[in-house]
Order: C-alpha cells, then structure tokens, then sequence
C-alpha cells in the first residue's frame, strides 16, 4: 500500500453544558435544539452518564493512540515521487515495483507515494521542486545548474544496449557529484534510449532534410539536430503534445515511444522514424537532504530498489514499447519506417562533433572525456 492517509480520531471529555431550560444563556432555546447540540434535560442521571462517557473517551483515545503506534510503524519516512508519466504507461509499473521494494527493504520504515501525469510540477521544474520540497525524487530534464548532465543526459551516439543498466549506473557516477553541489542525488533511469524517436503526419524522405517543418525538442541537443536538418525546434511539454501536433503548432514530434504511445499521439501524427540515433538517461534524481536524512540502511534499501527496479523494468520497457508501434502499425493506421544503418550514422556523424564542443565547455576536460569515453565503451 503506497498512499496511507491516516487520519487521526479527535476525542474531548464530556463538559456538561448548560441547560437548555431555566437558565438566561439559554432561554431561546427550544427542547429540540438542545438534542442537536448534545446537551440533556436536568433530571439525567449525571453520574451514570458521566461514567459511561468516561470509558467511551478512555476507549476511544486509545483507539486513536493505536492507530497514531500503527502509522508509525507502518512509515516513518514519506517520500513523494513525481513523474511525468501517466498509469496507462509501463514506467508507472516500474515506479510501483519500485516503492513496492523500498517498503520491504526497510520493513515498512519508507514509504513511496507516486504522482503521475506530473501533477507535482511540470516538465523542466525538477530541481526546483526537489529543492523546494514539493517532491521527493523527480525526473530532472536539462537544467542549466547541471551544465553537465545538461549536455550528455541525452547525446548522439550508437549504443550497444546489451549492457545499458550497468552503463546507466556507470553515467549516473559520473556526474554524482554534480548533482550533489545542488543537492540532489541520482537514482534511476528510467527512459531507454532504445525509446526516443521521430514521428511526422505524413512520411518524410530524409529526416536529415526537414525542410522548414516545425518539430517539437525536449532539449537543447534535439534543437541543434533538428536546426541542423533544417527544421525549426519548438518546446512543447509532454501533456501539451497532443493538442499541439492536433492545431497544428508542430509538424512533427521527437519523443520517446512510451510516452508518445501512453498519450496517444498516433492518432495525430501516425508515422514514425525509427533512427536509434540516442543514448538517453534521463535521471530520477532525489532530494539530497531527504537522502541524508535516512539511516544508512534504509539509503542501501532506496539504492538497492532503484537498481533493481531498472533490471526489471528494461525487458518489459522493450516489449511492451514493441506491442505499443506493432498495434499502432496494424491496427491504428500508423506506419513506422527504419532508416538505414549508413543514414543512422550519417545523421549521427552530421551533429556529434558539433555537440562534442559543447560538451567539453560544460563538463570540463576530465568529465567529458570521462563521460565520452563511456558512450565509446558501450559502442557496438
């Protein structure tokens, strides 16, 4: 059970009031009002009365201590997680695994509570939300106080994803300490790159060749390659999609495949580009402060869980992505269409030397080449 609201029972001792009858407070009164407000006639037998609504109070303050004992074991610690994610999309079952793991890793000492369809806080407000104290853990988009998760949470690479989860732990170390300097702490990935790819309302005969068309990003690397293809970039929020591709402020989409199936965005604009053309780690990150906070076992317990949580949800992610494109293609009138292998790299060739400049300015020399040394270990 992940979103306990334990309220807590409100017991007072019995006053007895003035009578209703033959005292002036209470002259305007009438029989009937006085049973409305719990007040009894003269001849009651007081005693008797009291009695019995002394054990009712005894017995219904240590009900309410009972359950304020019980609510206390069952969490001593909440934690909000926020995701942009909505139910129908797998990563909320990734999400529910994982608060399933940390409540019993830690007995029941942590609790996880999600919220979906970034009811918390919008699509770039992660860090301000983390440190503001309006969630817990949150997906943290391209912040520019993390100049270099900015630039490589997503970069242009082929990767092999044999071997992603260690890889994305592998990345999530790296830039562990600058996210510590504004107080946060990395903890999953839980958007693969096997997922982020373009879709057009109609087909398309070059992506490198956009021709002027209007395509939404989701970050400044997305922006230069579609600038770099000749389209014009437009930030448009997950949830904002739909009804932007539908009134036509966009031509076209890059997204990842989860969320533009979970929003049922085919309808819109059904046909899709499979390029591969990404390694994407868009990090849930946590409050550090809320991290510190736990005892070391219970900080074991949320890292243990986020990694196992990743292990687990990887092959599902795939296939149920997979479903998601095969019933779009067969059963809603999509289309998706894989470029070549020569194109992938030559879309990926067109922009990676560019962004490699600014990834050495925003990281620095060693962590960049720390960070590009990764993505080259992880080649096919």
């Amino acid at each position: 059970m992940f979103h306990l609201n334990w309220s807590q029972s409100e017991t007072r001792p019995y006053h007895p009031r003035v009578p209703c009858r033959g005292t002036a407070p209470n002259r305007h009164r009438s029989e009937n009002a006085c049973k409305k407000v719990g007040t009894r006639p003269r001849d009651t037998n007081d005693k008797e009365f009291e009695m019995n609504l002394s054990w009712k109070t005894v017995l219904s303050a240590t009900g309410a201590i009972a359950a304020a004992t019980v609510a206390a074991q069952a969490a001593d610690t909440t934690i909000r997680l926020s995701t942009y994610v909505n139910e129908s999309d797998i990563r909320y079952d990734g999400f529910v695994h994982f608060a399933k793991l940390v409540e019993e890793k830690t007995g029941g000492s942590v609790e996880v509570q999600i919220f979906p369809s970034s009811t918390l806080h919008g699509w770039s407000e992660g860090v301000d939300a983390l440190q503001g104290g309006v969630s817990d853990i949150s997906w943290i988009s391209a912040d520019e106080r993390l100049p270099c998760y900015r630039v490589t949470s997503l970069y242009p690479v082929a990767i092999d994803l044999d071997n992603q989860v260690e890889m994305d732990a592998a990345y999530a170390d790296l830039i562990r300490d600058e996210s510590a300097n504004v107080g946060l702490v990395p903890l999953f990935n839980s958007n693969y790159s096997y997922d982020q790819e373009w879709w057009f309302e109609e087909p398309i005969a070059d992506l490198g060749n956009l021709q002027g068309k209007q395509v939404r990003s989701i970050g400044p690397l997305v922006s230069m390659m579609i600038e770099t293809w000749g389209g014009a970039p437009v930030f448009v929020a997950p949830k904002e999609v739909f009804q932007s591709a539908e009134r036509g402020v966009v031509d076209g989409i890059n997204m990842g495949v989860a969320t533009y199936s979970s929003w049922q965005l085919w309808t819109v604009m059904p046909y899709m580009v499979n390029a591969s053309l990404f390694y994407g780690n868009i990090q849930y990150m946590m409050n550090k402060s809320k991290f510190d906070s736990l005892t070391p076992d219970e900080q074991a317990a949320v890292t243990d869980a986020a990694r196992e949580t990743e292990e687990w949800l990887k092959p599902r992610y795939e296939d149920w992505v997979d479903q998601r494109v095969g019933n779009a293609v067969m059963k809603g009138g999509g289309a998706a269409v894989a470029i070549s292998e020569d194109k992938r790299m030559e879309l990926i060739d067109s922009v990676q030397g560019t962004w490699n400049e600014t990834v050495q300015e925003a990281c620095g020399a060693d962590l960049a080449n720390s960070v590009l040394s990764l993505f080259a270990e992880n080649a096919p």
